[in-house]
């Protein structure tokens, strides 16, 4: 357990058989995601409807930004871990999110004017991305530090954790793309900073409901003054306003985002597979490679998911049929979609991992992943099945229907499995930092999606150029999921299941969750300082 970082307290303070705790991040994390989900349904549109961007410099504008959000994470989780405990990050991380959706409803401007207005919009994704940085790998920490590493309970946890975000993701979209599409961008853009104040409001009031989880490892570090009588939590407040001046000027480089984006994915992976080697027992560093291979598979679905807000998103606004029931449905409010899905599909997955883990038949992390690897190409593969079954007409509404189906099922195997098992194989000291890195890798494939999109060739090349990319994609990630299945035993091996509840762990024995150890004391394979 983390120096400092004391959980929740146990059953008597439960709902639902879960940790109260639970669901103050649920809903904390509901209003984020309203914000950012809301503002992701028309980013691309204000792009190129607003300021009148092309087809490919909007893509590229956008994968740099959603590459960064992702990037930021391994910054935000390693200052939790060495300083700021995860629940200061996450407050910190929200208020710079809040003030960066604002910023861009203020700095709309006339439509296809630029200049001013589109600097004041980039220091608005700009704060966004810092901001992201602290809150996003952090409070999927605090999910993680409510339950035992060894708890069945855990991967139901992240599945309703899970349902939080898509219930924020389904109303952000509906409520902000109205607004922005049909009353002006401003009070779109202005209704996502509402819902990042919303989830910050939830986060202060109930925050004593986690108990003690997430503290700085070492308050007195923290506070003691550094240099011009500033602390090391000012500094590192102060290195997040600079923060957001790098991402400003970042943010309209796509290649220069690329080099970043290598760079950290290098050093990250290098600095993680050293410390496993040097300083962890043999089973701690076989999980740590078994998480690094779950990590290496997020790329490539995500290139893929994250077509939703960029190409698939473009492509419902030109070439589907989009009226339902006499009414033409704004392109944006399809964002919506997946995570109506989610809501009513995460609670059937949690109960069905839960149901065939207490008969020893559910299926390993790595065999979820290959499944989910199959099923979101699946999903293209069947959207390019129905704009051909009409030539040279409106693609049927019915078919991006069953794209986000089949993505959200695809989704539901990936995306909770894997941030449940970045805090269960990972060692306390490295939580954070695995956390980091699985949205480096989510960068990663944000990176690849805006290079995807941009394959699709723009407007000039029409929907053929869409559809034939789709299928590209679509067969490919099919094959490596095929792959990872037959793979999949081997690296469920290195999992170590059988001893999770014997290694160091912030909740691995009952005797921790009456306090925080000291500083100074040995809890695994590493002292703690």
């Amino acid at each position: 357990m983390a120096t400092g970082q004391a959980p929740a307290a146990p059953a008597a303070k439960e709902f639902l058989g879960h940790p109260r705790g639970l669901f103050v991040l649920f809903f904390a994390e509901m209003w984020e995601r309203f914000s950012y989900y809301g503002m992701r349904a028309i980013l691309i549109l204000f792009l190129t409807k607003h300021f009148l961007f092309g087809d490919e410099p909007a893509y590229a504008i956008y994968g740099a930004y959603t590459s960064m959000v992702y990037i930021t994470p391994v910054l935000g989780g390693y200052l939790a871990d060495r300083y700021l405990g995860a629940r200061q990050a996450v407050l910190v991380g929200g208020f710079f999110i809040a003030a960066g959706h604002l910023m861009i409803a203020l700095f709309e401007g006339p439509a296809g004017q630029q200049g001013l207005y589109l600097d004041g919009f980039y220091l608005g994704l700009a704060s966004i991305i810092i901001g992201t940085g602290f809150l996003k790998a952090n409070i999927s920490v605090l999910v993680g530090q409510l339950y035992r590493r060894d708890d069945p309970r855990r991967d139901p946890a992240f599945s309703i954790f899970y349902m939080g975000i898509n219930l924020g993701g389904w109303l952000g979209p509906i409520a902000v793309g109205i607004l922005g599409e049909t009353v002006g961008w401003s009070w779109g853009f202005g209704a996502a900073g509402v819902g990042m104040v919303a989830g910050l409001i939830v986060f202060i009031i109930f925050g004593h409901e986690l108990r003690g989880a997430g503290e700085p490892p070492n308050r007195a570090l923290l506070k003691a003054p550094v240099a011009a009588g500033l602390s090391r939590e000012w500094i590192i407040y102060l290195g997040a306003v600079v923060g957001v001046g790098i991402s400003w000027w970042l943010i309209r480089f796509q290649n220069a985002v690329g080099w970043a984006l290598m760079t950290c994915f290098v050093i990250t992976y290098a600095f993680i597979v050293w410390k496993a080697v040097a300083k962890l027992a043999r089973e701690d560093r076989d999980r740590i490679f078994a998480a690094l291979f779950l990590i290496t598979l997020c790329p490539l679905f995500w290139a893929l998911f994250e077509q939703a807000g960029s190409s698939l998103n473009l492509y419902t606004d030109r070439q589907v049929d989009r009226t339902i029931l006499g009414w033409e449905v704004p392109a944006s409010v399809f964002q919506s979609v997946n995570s109506i899905f989610i809501i009513i599909l995460a609670p059937i997955f949690a109960w069905l991992w839960t149901f065939l883990n207490k008969r020893g038949l559910e299926p390993s992390a790595p065999f979820k992943f290959g499944i989910g690897l199959i099923v979101v190409g699946l999903g293209f593969l069947v959207l390019v099945a129905g704009a051909a079954s009409t030539p040279g007409e409106l693609t049927p509404v019915i078919f991006i229907f069953a794209v986000y189906l089949l993505h959200t099922m695809a989704e539901l195997c990936f995306s909770p499995v894997g941030l449940s098992n970045m805090t269960r194989l990972s060692v306390a000291s490295m939580t954070g930092l695995m956390m980091g890195a699985w949205f480096l890798a989510t960068a990663g494939g944000n990176f690849i999606a805006s290079l995807i999109a941009q394959a699709t060739g723009g407007e000039g090349a029409g929907p053929e150029r869409v559809l034939e990319v789709y299928s590209t994609i679509g067969w490919f990630s099919a094959a490596v999921g095929v792959g990872v299945l037959a793979v999949a035993p081997f690296v469920a091996r290195l999992m170590h299941l059988d001893t999770l509840g014997d290694a160091d762990h912030a909740l691995a024995g009952e005797a921790e969750l009456a306090e925080p150890a000291a500083p100074g004391t040995r809890t695994g394979g590493e002292l703690k300082v």
